[in-house]
């Protein structure tokens, strides 16, 4: 890899918010988020229709927070790259703008297009969703603008950038803040118009997906969740966070019904920052979905600042991370591993055996291909506990997962994931265990069968030494054969440690399970 920076900070200067991501980037091109922050600037304030230009208090405000941004990427020694969109992409005065920003931060930033900014997006939601393979129409609603993308397999097949956003949207239609039956109607007219040209190049494509991304919805999201009792406190913790179009309904009944910007900061998951601003944009949200009959939408955790880190990798080695899109929960997983400094031979070989027993056993145990995507990533990750303690690893390995950000996993899949590391030695699966007992039922039957797999999976390379390879299941009525091949006689340590740890096995399936070799 040519010579990057360990640690790269990317700003997102937006119409109502200026976004920072400061993340370390590893040699093999993957990176962890290290910092973040955001600020609420709004420099569209008092624009309508054309962001014609940025007012004084409007530029302080962006340079105030981007001397602060600065700072935070120097304590942690990072190269910046600063990316600005709609508000400053219309402005007549923007290269005033710019001048300032660089004399008083020392920062470059870059105006890029609506397409352009769409394509960072997507290339940030390819990273946070198993969406490679799937024809996928991305939508980001911004301040001032909203953007439209339908791409497969890493190519963008359309795109169009629409100049309309929660404040532009906002300034016309609810100057002061007051929500009127008019002002909702014409909101929702104006929005139709807009909206009408993506809505017929559209037809053309099959989509698959709807994925959403940023502030807007972001915030629909979470008022969402809170509707249900969670709390998403994240970006990250939202990602692959799906609603229905049913449910944004009712949130936006909930919007509307308070009048006023003070009242709706009570609303429950809403940022009381957004108050003023979530009515236009979950009226031009709700418009999106009737138009396009879009019956539920993925939330993308990654948006615009987490594509530009990928495309600012991908410039210094174009192959990098092209060949990792594909599989973004694989290595998701492989970096969480990496950074725990996991024995690499030992939990691939294990994750390997644990796959081959999933694999002889799918009509025994009846389950799905993304249960093992579980269990693989659970054997890759059972021993990363060691990086706190030697003593209750397994513990430790289930903190590890449950408090990290597994992308392109949901909350409850890395609880499963957890707890099947958890799982993998000592105490079996227990009511009184609380991670555990917070699963539903399905959960629990999936946590007891992958954890009863690990656990032999486990056993069989116990001395670490790759011993056991090539492994054979007979079932019968009420037992298993496991059959060593290539082996004269059973492994000492490793038929130990077998019998040792079988029990849950036989306690789930029902069955007797019995190690044989065989040469």
């Amino acid at each position: 890899m040519k010579n990057i920076d360990q640690n790269f900070a990317a700003i997102d200067i937006g119409t109502n918010s200026i976004h920072l991501v400061v993340v370390k980037i590893t040699e093999e091109g993957s990176f962890e988020t290290i910092d973040q922050v955001k600020e609420v600037v709004r420099l569209g304030e008092g624009s309508e229709n054309d962001i014609k230009h940025l007012t004084d208090a409007a530029i302080k405000r962006g340079i105030n927070a981007l001397k602060t941004f600065k700072g935070i990427a120097q304590s942690h020694n990072a190269k910046i790259r600063a990316v600005a969109t709609s508000a400053v992409r219309e402005a007549s005065n923007k290269n005033d703008f710019l001048k300032k920003v660089k004399e008083q931060t020392g920062i470059d930033t870059e105006i890029i297009s609506g397409h352009e900014e769409a394509r960072l997006i997507y290339l940030g939601a390819l990273r946070a969703l198993p969406i490679y393979d799937k024809t996928i129409l991305l939508i980001d609603i911004g301040g001032g603008s909203t953007e439209f993308l339908v791409a497969k397999e890493g190519v963008v097949l359309y795109s169009n950038s629409l100049k309309i956003g929660a404040v532009r949207l906002t300034n016309k239609f609810f100057p002061e803040g007051r929500i009127t039956k008019s002002a909702i109607n014409d909101t929702q007219t104006y929005a139709e118009g807009m909206i009408y040209p993506v809505f017929r190049d559209l037809q053309k494509f099959e989509i698959e997906k709807v994925v959403g991304t940023s502030g807007t919805i972001m915030a629909c999201g979470n008022m969402i969740a809170a509707q249900k009792g969670e709390v998403k406190s994240s970006p990250t913790i939202l990602n692959n966070f799906e609603f229905s179009n049913n449910q944004l309904r009712s949130i936006k009944k909930n919007v509307l019904n308070f009048k006023t910007t003070n009242e709706r900061k009570s609303l429950p998951g809403l940022d009381s920052k957004r108050a003023d601003i979530i009515p236009a944009g979950v009226i031009l949200l709700s418009t999106i979905f009737e138009m396009l009959e879009i019956q539920s939408l993925v939330i993308s955790g990654f948006a615009l600042r987490e594509g530009i880190v990928i495309d600012s990798i991908q410039k210094l080695n174009p192959n990098l991370i092209d060949s990792k899109v594909k599989n973004v929960r694989k290595e998701s997983v492989l970096s969480l591993a990496a950074n725990c400094r996991y024995d690499q031979k030992h939990c691939e070989h294990v994750s390997r055996l644990a796959l081959k027993i999933f694999d002889q056993l799918k009509f025994f145990h009846n389950l799905d291909e993304n249960c093992r995507e579980y269990l693989e990533a659970a054997a890759l990750l059972h021993d990363i506990g060691y990086h706190i303690a030697h003593s209750k690893h397994h513990r430790h390995s289930q903190y590890i997962i449950q408090n990290s950000e597994l992308l392109g996993f949901n909350e409850n899949e890395i609880q499963i994931i957890a707890n099947v590391a958890r799982y993998h030695r000592k105490s079996h699966p227990k009511s009184r265990h609380p991670q555990y007992e917070d699963l539903d039922q399905h959960s629990k039957s999936i946590v007891n069968k992958l954890s009863a797999i690990l656990r032999l999976a486990d056993s069989l390379d116990r001395t670490h030494q790759g011993i056991v390879s090539n492994i054979e299941l007979k079932v019968y009525d009420n037992k298993v054969d496991l059959i060593l091949h290539g082996l004269k006689e059973l492994p000492e340590i490793e038929t130990w440690s077998f019998n040792r740890r079988k029990s849950l096995f036989e306690e789930t399936f029902n069955t007797k399970v019995k190690l044989i070799a065989n040469n």
